[in-house]
C-alpha cells in the first residue's frame, strides 16, 4: 500500500477519534476563562444594585430585628453600644398594651371586610367589562383603574374634604333630602367603615385588570361546550370560568391582603388613628411608637405585622391554590 494512502487513513482515524487531549484541555480552559469573564462582568453590573440593597434594605431589616430584641431608645442613637439585650421583653410589652390590641383588632376588621369586598367588586367589574359593557369599555377601564395610580395621600385628602360634617359634599347632598349627616370621621361608628369603603374603591381597579386578563384567557370552546350541555350563565361561570380564575384570584388576594395588613396612609392622613383609637392600625401604632422614641417597641410591632402577613399568605395559598 502506498505511504500516502496509509497517511490519509491515519489522518481520517485521528479526525474520527476527535481532538487530541491537549486540544480538549485548551478548549476547556478557554471555555472556563470565558465563563469567568462573564461572571465577573455580571457581578460588576449587579454591584450598584447589591450595594443599594445591602445599605437600604438588608441592613435596616437586620438592624430593626436586633432593635426589637434590645432596649433601644432614641437617646441611644449616639451610643448604640450602650443598649442591652432583653430578648422578647418588647413583644411581651406589646401584648400587655391594650392600645396595641385595639390596633390589631382594627387591622383584622379592615382586612376581613375590605379584602373580600375588593375581590368581589373587582371580579364583578371584570365580568361586566368582559361581557356586559360593550360601549365605552375603555372609558370604564380607565375610570376604574385611575384611583390605583393616584397618590393615596391625595385620595385621602379628597375623601376627607368630601366627608366634612358641615361643608362636605356628602352631607350637603344628604341635607337636600332632609337627612342630617353625621361627622363621618369623628364618629367611632363610621370612621373605620368609611376607610374600608375608600380602600375598596381605590383598589378594585387592580383586581379588575388582573381578573379581566384571566377572563380573556378562558378558552371559548369550553364555554360553548358547557352551553351545549345545557349549563346556564351562572353554571358556566361557577363551574367553568371561576376554577380557571384561581391563579388570578390567588395573586390578587395575596397582594391585596399584604397591602391591607399594612394600611397606614388612610388613618394617618384622615384621622391620626382617632376617634378614640377606632382607626388605629398596627402600622400606625408602630409609627407612633417610633415617633415617641420607643424604637424597640416599634420594631417589635413591625415584626408582629410581618408574622401576620406570612400567616395570611400561607392561609390564602392553602385555600386558593390549584388543587391539581
Amino acid at each position: 500500500m502506498p505511504p500516502s494512502t496509509i497517511t490519509g487513513q491515519g489522518t481520517q482515524e485521528r479526525e474520527a477519534a476527535g481532538p487530541r487531549p491537549a486540544a480538549r484541555r485548551r478548549t476547556s480552559v478557554l471555555r472556563r476563562s470565558a465563563q469567568g469573564r462573564q461572571a465577573r462582568a455580571a457581578w460588576v453590573l449587579a454591584a450598584p444594585f447589591l450595594a443599594l440593597f445591602l445599605a437600604f434594605m438588608l441592613l435596616p431589616v437586620v438592624w430593626s430585628l436586633l432593635m426589637s430584641l434590645t432596649d433601644t431608645q432614641s437617646a441611644d442613637l449616639r451610643t448604640p453600644l450602650n443598649v442591652s439585650f432583653i430578648g422578647f421583653d418588647n413583644y411581651v410589652r406589646l401584648f400587655e398594651d391594650p392600645q396595641f390590641f385595639t390596633a390589631l383588632r382594627n387591622t383584622a376588621v379592615f382586612v376581613l371586610v375590605a379584602l373580600p369586598l375588593t375581590l368581589a367588586a373587582g371580579l364583578a367589574a371584570a365580568v361586566a367589562l368582559n361581557s356586559g359593557i360593550q360601549r365605552f369599555r375603555a372609558v370604564f377601564r380607565v375610570g376604574l383603574y385611575l384611583p390605583v395610580i393616584t397618590s393615596i395621600v391625595a385620595v385621602a385628602v379628597v375623601w376627607k374634604t368630601l366627608l366634612e360634617p358641615h361643608a362636605g359634599l356628602v352631607n350637603t347632598v344628604l341635607a337636600w333630602f332632609g337627612i342630617d349627616g353625621p361627622a363621618w370621621l369623628a364618629d367611632t361608628r363610621f370612621a373605620l367603615p368609611v376607610m374600608i369603603l375608600m380602600a375598596v374603591w381605590r383598589n378594585l381597579g387592580t383586581v379588575m385588570i388582573i381578573m379581566l386578563a384571566g377572563l380573556q384567557s378562558v378558552p371559548q370552546s369550553l364555554m360553548e361546550a358547557a352551553e351545549l350541555d345545557g349549563a346556564g350563565a351562572w353554571q358556566r361561570f361557577w363551574r367553568v370560568t371561576f376554577p380557571l380564575l384561581r391563579p388570578a384570584l390567588l395573586l390578587t388576594a395575596v397582594t391585596t391582603g399584604i397591602g391591607y395588613l399594612q394600611f397606614f396612609d388612610e388613618p394617618f392622613v384622615m384621622t391620626d388613628g382617632g376617634p378614640l383609637d377606632s382607626t388605629l392600625s398596627a402600622t400606625l401604632y408602630a409609627y407612633k411608637q417610633f415617633g415617641n422614641g420607643n424604637y424597640d417597641v416599634a420594631s417589635a410591632a413591625g415584626y408582629v405585622v410581618f408574622v401576620l402577613i406570612i400567616a395570611l399568605t400561607v392561609l390564602q395559598f392553602r385555600v386558593l391554590r390549584d388543587k391539581d
